[in-house]
């Protein structure tokens, strides 16, 4: 009896200690499964390259620098001459030239291109000389961010057409090919109007512009309208005044049916006028 109470005993401490060992690797295995999946994405996410983080640190700034500029002064053709010279010698060139003359004043409206490590210096060498300044705008816009954005659209953009490519050659009917061949299609003319925008931003960012006006004022002179002379006047006049005749004449003749609606209007009115005096 004892050694059957004594294995009995045993059986139960035993089972005990399996269950807790197997506990035990539960709890070890749930935190595993905590554990390892940070861990693993940790080790399997790679660093983000050097290349990239210098790149973002050392991004170069891009600037518009725009200005407008008018000076007046007392010999026009002199200092246009001058300007001209420096324009050349700066690396620019005229976007834009006018001329206009009137009774006060003669001015040249110039619009000048010219390359942003050029502009601060044109703008001293043309202050520098014969003028008074009327007033003078300098503007700089700060375009990184847009640059940074349109340069990022662009790879991502040219990412997706090459995987619609690689798509393409793998179509099996002619509904996948032609569905990804407008999709290829819209991607190119994405990709087409993004080039064009930076290309644009970065001919702003290369070339400054400078709206130049220089003007020289005029001693006002009265200058009477010539008139034609009278005898050219009067014809003139016979001849508008024949020319309102026959359009006034036209003019009668193209609502003839007004007219003959008129004279059935009175014809009635006069008869029943008529019978109204006979009664």
């Amino acid at each position: 009896m004892r050694k059957i109470l004594t294995l009995f005993i045993l059986a139960i401490l035993i089972s005990c200690n399996q269950k807790q060992a197997k506990n035990e690797s539960y709890a070890l295995a749930d935190m595993e499964e905590e554990v390892i999946p940070v861990t693993r994405q940790t080790a399997n996410t790679p660093p983000p390259p050097i290349d990239n983080i210098e790149k973002q640190e050392g991004i170069k700034k891009k600037i518009i620098k725009d200005g407008r500029l008018a000076i007046l002064v007392s010999e026009l053709e002199k200092t246009k001459s001058r300007i001209d010279v420096l324009v050349k010698n700066h690396g620019g060139y005229y976007a834009n030239e006018s001329f206009n003359n009137s009774d006060w004043q003669s001015s040249y409206n110039l619009k000048i291109r010219v390359p942003i490590s050029n502009f601060g210096k044109l703008i001293n060498d043309i202050e520098t000389g014969d003028g008074e300044i009327q007033y003078k705008e300098i503007e700089a816009r700060d375009v990184t961010d847009q640059f940074i954005d349109l340069e990022t659209r662009l790879e991502n953009k040219r990412n997706y057409l090459i995987r619609y490519n690689d798509l393409l050659k793998q179509a099996k009917n002619v509904n996948e090919i032609l569905e990804i061949e407008e999709k290829i299609r819209g991607l190119e003319e994405e990709i087409e109007s993004t080039t064009g925008r930076l290309k644009y931003l970065s001919d702003l960012v290369d070339y400054s512009t400078l709206d130049l006006t220089i003007s020289k004022k005029k001693e006002f002179k009265y200058n009477p309208v010539n008139r034609d002379k009278f005898s050219e006047r009067i014809k003139l006049s016979l001849s508008k005044g024949w020319y309102g005749f026959v359009d006034f004449l036209l003019f009668v003749i193209k609502i003839w049916p007004f007219w003959i609606l008129v004279t059935l209007s009175f014809y009635f009115w006069r008869k029943l006028k008529k019978r109204r005096n006979k009664k």
